[in-house]
C-alpha cells in the first residue's frame, strides 16, 4: 500500500472508487453523483493544483485525499475516502501522514468534517493531531429528508 499525487489517468478509477462509497450512504456529505461527476471533480482538482493523494493497493485505487483549498488564506479543508474493502488497514493514515508532511508552505491550518458516528475516523484524526473545533447539527439534508451533524475539527501548525 502506498500514497502518490494523483494524475489524470486516474480520475475514472477514483469516481468509481468514490461513488461505492457514496452508495453506502454513511460516511460522506456527497450523495447524489455519477462516477462520471466524480471523476469531473477530480480533473477539476488538478486543474485546480490542489493537493490531490491516490492510495494504491495492489494495484488498483483504494482511497484518495484532497486538499482543498477555503475562503481563509492559509487555511485548507481535508475531502477523504477509502474504499470498504481496504479499511482498517493502515491508509487513512498513510493518506493524512502525506498531506500534513507535504502541505504548502503557507497553510497553517488544516480542517476537516466527519459524521460524529465515525468513532474510528475522529480516533484517527486525534492520534493525528486534530482537535474538535465545533459541532455542525442537523447541517447535512439527506436524500430521504433527515439531518446529519458534523463534527469540525483541525489541526494547527506553527
Amino acid at each position: 500500500m502506498h500514497v502518490r499525487d494523483a494524475t489524470f489517468e486516474d480520475c475514472d478509477a477514483l469516481g468509481a472508487g468514490m461513488k461505492a462509497v457514496v452508495d453506502e450512504g454513511v460516511w460522506l456529505a456527497t450523495e447524489a453523483a455519477t462516477e462520471l461527476e466524480l471523476a469531473n471533480r477530480f480533473r477539476q482538482v488538478i486543474l485546480e493544483g490542489d493537493p490531490l493523494l491516490v492510495l494504491e493497493e495492489e494495484g488498483g485505487i483504494a482511497g484518495s485525499l484532497t486538499l482543498h483549498s477555503t475562503e481563509t488564506a492559509g487555511v485548507m479543508a481535508v475531502g477523504m475516502w477509502v474504499v470498504a474493502s481496504r479499511r482498517g488497514r493502515g491508509g487513512g493514515r498513510k493518506l493524512i501522514e502525506t498531506a500534513l508532511a507535504n502541505r504548502p508552505e503557507d497553510v497553517h491550518k488544516i480542517e476537516l468534517e466527519v459524521f460524529p458516528e465515525n468513532e474510528a475516523a475522529i480516533a484517527l484524526y486525534r492520534k493525528l493531531g486534530f482537535e474538535e473545533e465545533g459541532l455542525r447539527r442537523d447541517h447535512y439534508r439527506r436524500r430521504d429528508g433527515g439531518l446529519r451533524s458534523a463534527l469540525i475539527m483541525a489541526r494547527l501548525f506553527t
